[in-house]
């Protein structure tokens, strides 16, 4: 044999490089479910925010399961329906199961995005369900008063003005709030019953916007069973890797560039403290 041929057998063919591993990809969706993030794009969830990560982690060879690491209180109802629905979406196109796996927390909005995995698993302190609607707001008419200020709001449409924060409070509007707050706790009832199924047990409890530690989130049929990701992963995929898919990262995140607006960044501050505020954390 020539040195060449020697050489040559020795340099694998392309061939010859060995089956890829199998890949669990993982997408964090992790904070306040909100329509307007940061320009940092940290701590909020939104369709813009994870439209990204989930393609990256859907598109990867030899793929054989999504899982999605949630931590949020929850927030805008809408946000929650589009990014579920997208995970569906995508989780249908490529045939591949999604295991969801909560962290603190996974009430309102953030039990919504766990609904979109086909199981759902918790560890033992975790916090799940909160399958209700809440709104909230502060009434500044006394104040204004108070320092001599007229409130001059103008109108085309009798109703154009509902629950201005400047103006007193009106039964009327409250009473339309109260409605639309029916309607959408209706439609996040009837996506957990159609992502649950049988799951679930009959309980009058199970939709009164309560939350419940991991053991009884089981027991009601919230979850589908207690563990962490890697604990189920290893167990049901031993010879997959974890993958985790990031986001695109905005250009201020890129240059090192904090949020340009001090008073719009500590106003997000308090509202995204006071979400996880409700569930002591």
């Amino acid at each position: 044999m020539s040195v060449t041929d020697k050489l040559t057998s020795r340099i694998p063919m392309l061939g010859d490089r060995g089956e890829r591993a199998d890949v669990v990809a993982v997408v964090k969706l992790q904070g306040v479910i909100t329509p307007s993030p940061s320009p940092l794009a940290r701590g909020s969830i939104n369709l813009s925010a994870v439209e990204s990560a989930l393609t990256r982690a859907f598109g990867f060879d030899r793929l054989k399961a999504v899982a999605l690491l949630i931590n949020s209180p929850g927030g805008a109802p809408t946000q929650s329906g589009l990014v579920a629905e997208r995970i569906r979406q995508l989780a249908d196109d490529k045939g591949v199961p999604v295991l969801a796996f909560t962290e603190d927390v996974a009430a309102s909005g953030g039990y919504w995005l766990a609904c979109a995995a086909d199981e759902i698993y918790a560890h033992r302190t975790s916090m799940v369900g909160s399958i209700g609607v809440i709104s909230g707001g502060f009434g500044f008419s006394g104040l204004l008063e108070r320092f001599g200020v007229e409130r001059r709001l103008h109108t085309a449409g009798a109703n154009k003005s509902r629950l201005d924060p400047f103006s007193p409070e009106k039964p009327e509007d409250v009473e339309w709030l109260k409605k639309m707050h029916s309607q959408l706790h209706e439609l996040f009832v009837d996506w957990v019953k159609e992502r649950r199924g049988d799951r679930l047990t009959d309980t009058e409890d199970l939709f009164t916007g309560d939350v419940w530690l991991g053991k009884k989130a089981l027991e009601l049929g919230l979850i589908d069973g207690l563990g962490s990701l890697r604990q189920v992963i290893a167990q049901r995929y031993p010879d997959a890797e974890i993958s985790v898919a990031e986001p695109k990262r905005p250009l201020l995140a890129k240059l090192g560039i904090g949020a340009p607006a001090a008073a719009s960044a500590l106003l997000d501050a308090v509202t995204q403290k006071a979400a996880w505020s409700r569930f002591g954390l």
